[in-house]
């Protein structure tokens, strides 16, 4: 993978987050910043997986551009967010993408087990998530 983005062209992020209102959060966010990026948004560790490896609803490659980077929740249904980042860094097409671990969980064995996977970082989100960023 690339590791630069040409000059005036969007950040592909891929939001991985089961709650609905933390996506709303971190979408509004990159509005209000101005970031240039287009968000694409998945709800579960299976669907994540289907995306990044164009299977599934994902097999065009159009609708399902490569990310530039992962922001992956780690408590999802279907597929756990470590199994997720286990596979994402294991896939050599896939490691060089930057995985950022946003989750509510401080347990020091998840953050343990996330940097064991390679995430590049792992963010915990405040307890109050949703009203800390009105």
């Amino acid at each position: 993978m690339n590791a630069t983005i040409p000059k005036g062209e969007p950040v592909i992020i891929l939001l991985v987050e089961d709650d609905p209102a933390h996506a709303e959060i971190v979408r509004r966010n990159f509005a209000n910043f101005r970031v240039a990026n287009r968000l694409m948004h998945v709800p579960d560790g299976q669907q994540a997986l289907d995306y990044l490896f164009h299977q599934g609803e994902f097999q065009d490659p159009n609708k399902s551009p490569r990310p530039n980077l992962i922001l992956l929740d780690l408590r999802l249904p279907k597929v756990d967010g470590l199994e997720v980042l286990k596979t994402i860094k294991a896939d050599a097409d896939l490691t060089q993408i930057p995985v950022v671990v946003l989750t509510t969980s401080a347990a020091g064995i998840d953050m343990a087990k996330a940097y064991g996977y390679h995430a590049n970082s792992y963010l915990v989100k405040p307890v109050d998530f949703p009203s800390s960023f009105n």
